[in-house]
C-alpha cells in the first residue's frame, strides 16, 4: 500500500487517470488532505463513494500515529512523538515565537552523524524516512495550529537524521510544503541544515530552489571536528565550505554557520579567533548554540560569560552572530532526546 502524502498533486492525478477517474480530482483530495484537516478520505464528501473506496484501499494514511506530546512550562515549545507502521519512533518539535510557528522535522530514524553532543545519534542510523513520514509531521501540527486560527509558517530540518542523505525524500517534501495546492510555504521559510554532506550539497545548489542552507560547524578546524562529528572524517573542512559558498553563489542566499558550544571543549578564546580566520570574507551568520544537556553524555554548558566572550570576539572581527536562546530544556527538546527514552508513560502527556 502506497503513502498518500508521498504524492504530488501530478502524481496524483497520474494515478487517478490510470485508475479510470478523472485528474481534476486530484485538487480536491489534495484540498481535503490538506486545507480542510481530513482524517480519512471517507469525509471527502464530494467525492463519489466509489473512488473514496479506491483511495481507501490503495493509499494509506495516516502514516503516523502520535505517540504523546510534551509541552514546555513557558507553552513556547511542544515536542511531538510519532509511532511509525514498522513500530519505529521519531520526533518533531514546534517551536512558537511571537507570531511564527516553526515545525522542527527529522529526516531519518537514527542519524549516521553520531555527533557528541546528540541524542539522535547514539544508536547510529535505523533508515530513511519517506516523503509521508517527513510531511505528516508538519501535516498534523499544522492541524492543530489551525483550531485556533493559527498555521505552520516555518520548517527546519534539524530533528532527527542528516537530510542530505535522504536527499530524494527531502527534496520531494520541500516541494509538497512550496506546493500552493497543499502547504504554500515560502522556500525562503524552510531551511535544510547538514553535517557536510558535499554531494548532497551540489545536488542542492542545481535545484530550483531558494531554501536556506545551515552547516553543522561546530568547530573552527578539522582536527576538533572530527572529534565532535564522527562522520566529518568522510569530507574535508575545506572542501565543505568551498560546496557552501558555491551553493551561496548559486542560490543568492546568505549561509548560516550553527556552532554548539561545549565547555572546556570548543569553547574557548582561540576557538572563536579561529573560527573568524576560517570564515573571513564570507557572507555568512554564526549561529552560537549553548550546549542543551543530554542525559547520559558527560558534556557541559558554557558559562554566560564564556558564551559572551566568544560572541564578542566574532562581532569584532565583523561577523554576524546571533545566539539562539535554548527552549524546552524541560521536555527534552533537542532532538533525539524523547524518541531514545524507555517507552514507558511519561508525566506531561496530552493528545492532539
Amino acid at each position: 500500500m502506497q503513502e498518500f502524502c508521498s504524492f504530488s498533486l501530478n502524481s496524483l492525478k497520474s494515478w487517478l487517470e490510470q485508475s479510470g477517474e478523472k485528474s481534476f480530482r486530484a485538487p480536491q483530495i489534495f484540498d481535503w488532505i490538506y486545507n480542510k484537516g481530513a482524517t480519512s478520505f471517507e469525509e471527502m464528501t464530494n467525492l463519489s463513494k466509489p473512488l473514496r473506496e479506491k483511495l481507501a484501499a490503495s493509499f494509506r494514511f495516516p502514516a503516523l500515529k502520535l505517540i504523546r506530546t510534551l509541552e514546555s512550562e513557558d507553552g513556547e515549545t511542544i515536542k511531538y512523538l510519532w509511532e511509525l507502521a514498522d513500530g519505529q519512533r521519531v520526533e518533531s518539535v514546534l517551536i512558537m515565537s511571537g507570531t511564527r510557528r516553526t515545525v522542527c522535522v527529522s529526516s531519518q530514524v537514527g542519524c549516521p552523524a553520531r555527533c557528541a553532543f546528540c541524542a539522535s545519534g547514539r544508536e547510529g542510523l535505523i533508515r530513511n524516512l519517506s516523503t509521508a513520514e517527513i510531511v505528516e509531521q508538519v501535516l498534523h501540527i499544522d492541524r492543530t495550529l489551525k483550531v485556533k486560527g493559527e498555521r505552520v509558517s516555518h520548517i527546519v530540518y534539524m530533528g532527527m537524521g542528516e537530510p542530505m542523505e535522504n536527499y530524494d525524500a527531502v527534496m520531494e517534501s520541500i516541494y509538497l510544503f512550496n506546493d500552493p495546492n497543499a502547504f504554500h510555504i515560502s522556500q525562503r521559510r524552510i531551511t535544510v541544515s547538514t553535517v557536510g554532506v558535499v554531494e548532497g550539497i551540489e545536488r542542492l545548489a542545481k535545484e530550483e530552489l531558494a531554501v536556506n542552507l545551515v552547516l553543522s560547524l561546530h568547530a573552527p578546524n578539522q582536527h576538533l571536528r572530527k572529534k565532535i562529528i564522527p562522520y566529518a572524517r568522510k569530507y574535508a573542512l575545506e572542501e565543505i565550505l568551498m560546496a557552501m559558498d558555491r551553493y551561496a553563489l548559486e542560490t543568492k542566499r546568505d549561509i548560516t554557520y550553527e556552532y554548539t558550544l561545549l565547555a572546556g571543549i570548543n569553547d574557548r578564546s582561540q576557538h572563536a579567533e579561529e573560527l573568524t580566520r576560517l570564515l573571513s570574507g564570507k557572507q555568512c551568520t554564526v549561529n552560537l548554540i549553548p550546549y542543551n544537556p543530554v542525559e547520559g553524555l558527560n558534556l557541559r554548558r558554557p558559562t554566560k560569560e564564556a558564551i559572551e566572550g566568544f560572541r564578542d570576539i566574532l562581532v569584532s572581527a565583523g561577523i554576524t552572530t546571533t545566539w539562539r536562546y535554548t527552549k524546552g530544556k524541560d521536555i527534552a527538546a533537542a532532538c533525539g532526546q524523547l524518541a531514545v527514552q524507555k517507552r514507558e508513560p511519561l508525566a506531561l502527556v496530552s493528545p492532539v
